[in-house]
Parts: C-alpha cells; sequence; structure tokens
C-alpha cells in the first residue's frame, strides 16, 4: 500500500479497534447501572456493584469523544487529500483557511464541552462543535451518498456523533432532574444510536470494498457500476 492508503485505513482502523469495544462496554455498564437502580428502587439488594454507574460515566465520556474524534478523522483525509490532488489552496485559499479552522474550532470545543459545567456553556460547546461537524460534512470533497441518505456511512455517522455530543451536554441535567425525564430520554437516544452504531459497521464494510488502492482507482474509475462491468484487458 501507497502512504495514502495507510492514511485512508486510519479512521476505520480506529473505529474498530477502539471505538466499537468501547460500545460495548458502555452498553454493559448502562444495562448493569439501571438493574442495580431497579433493585434498590424496589427495595431489593443488589449484587452489583455501585461502581457501574461512575464507570458507565466516565467510559461514556471516553466513548462521545472518541467518536467526534473518529468522525472529524472520517472527513480530514479525503477533504485535504483532495484539496491537495485538487490544488484547492491554489484556487480557493480562502475556503481551506476556513475548514483548517474549522477543524481546530470544532475540536476545541469538544475539549471545552469536557470541562463546562453550567447549563449556558455546555449548550454553547455541543452547539459549536454540531455545527462544526455539519459544515464539514457539506464540503463537496466529503462522499455523502445523498441519493442514498437512509443507508449513508456518512449521515449514520454524523447523526451518531451529533447524539454523543448531545449526550455529553446533558449528563448534569440526568443527575439533577428528580422526574427521570432527561434520563428517559438519555436512554431513548443512545438506544438509536446503537442502531445508528450497528449500521455503521455494514455501511463501513460495504464502503471500504468500494475503495480500490490508489493506484487501482485509474482502472476502477472506468467500470460501468450500473451494468457491473469493466473493461477487458488485453493480455
Amino acid at each position: 500500500m501507497d502512504l495514502k492508503d495507510t492514511l485512508a485505513l486510519l479512521h476505520p482502523a480506529i473505529a474498530i479497534a477502539f471505538v466499537f469495544p468501547l460500545i460495548g462496554i458502555v452498553i454493559n455498564r448502562s444495562w448493569l447501572t439501571r438493574q442495580r437502580r431497579l433493585q434498590t428502587t424496589n427495595g431489593e439488594k443488589s449484587k452489583i456493584p455501585p461502581s457501574v454507574g461512575s464507570e458507565h460515566l466516565a467510559i461514556g465520556y471516553w466513548l462521545s469523544g472518541s467518536v467526534v474524534g473518529v468522525a472529524l478523522l472520517g472527513m480530514a483525509f479525503p477533504i485535504f487529500s483532495k484539496m491537495i490532488e485538487r490544488d484547492i489552496l491554489t484556487k480557493e485559499p480562502s475556503r481551506v483557511a476556513f475548514v483548517v479552522i474549522l477543524f481546530i474550532a470544532s475540536t476545541a470545543s469538544m475539549v471545552f464541552l469536557y470541562r463546562a459545567t453550567s447549563k449556558l456553556w455546555r449548550g454553547v460547546f455541543a452547539t459549536l462543535s454540531g455545527v462544526g461537524l455539519i459544515i464539514l460534512g457539506a464540503q463537496p470533497e466529503v462522499f455523502r451518498r445523498d441519493k442514498e441518505w437512509f443507508f449513508s456511512h456518512y449521515y449514520y455517522g454524523i447523526a451518531a456523533a451529533l447524539l454523543m455530543i448531545f449526550s455529553m451536554a446533558i449528563v448534569q441535567d440526568i443527575y439533577q432532574d428528580r422526574k427521570n425525564r432527561w434520563r428517559t430520554v438519555h436512554i431513548l437516544l443512545n438506544i438509536f444510536a446503537t442502531i445508528l452504531f450497528l449500521g455503521q459497521s455494514m455501511t463501513g464494510a460495504r464502503d471500504l470494498l468500494s475503495i480500490p488502492y490508489s493506484w487501482q482507482a485509474s482502472y476502477i474509475s472506468k467500470c460501468d457500476f450500473t451494468n457491473k462491468t469493466c473493461p477487458q484487458i488485453n493480455k
């Protein structure tokens, strides 16, 4: 593989090696936390240690940041690699500068979201992070499958990342809400996020199969994808 092909694999490699194991751990801890809460509410003596709640919170923070980070990485490669190929720095220097600032601002907003305590600043940094992801994803270099948005790796990934940002923003509200309304919202949204992650695994595997090595791209581009045929090679 060329360096370009290796860089293209960073996004799926990190997702498989780091993000998806975290998803399994978070789901396990969330289930144990809920079971313990239900048992103690019913007056039962739970065998589940009380530490599962704090573990769920800590690993959930890791998962949220990882999902957003992988989403940014997944967009950074096609954006900058295609900008270099098409000499966009010369043709559209202002857009290149804007994109670089967006990546920096989105990353910084996530860092500040981790540290924010007041509801106002949590909302501000969550909004900035989400808007940054959406604007970066709207760049022409990003492959979105707009005509197949209902089975698009990009749209599933952006939706999952936005849900992770929202989950981080409402963590303190969950613990302060005695009526458990925010907890219910958190559970429902993260069930949906889990479904999106499953979709990510399928669409990601499909897209990896459709991306050729850089040295194969010129030949693959000549194929007829509608009729599923490629030009014959003369021996």
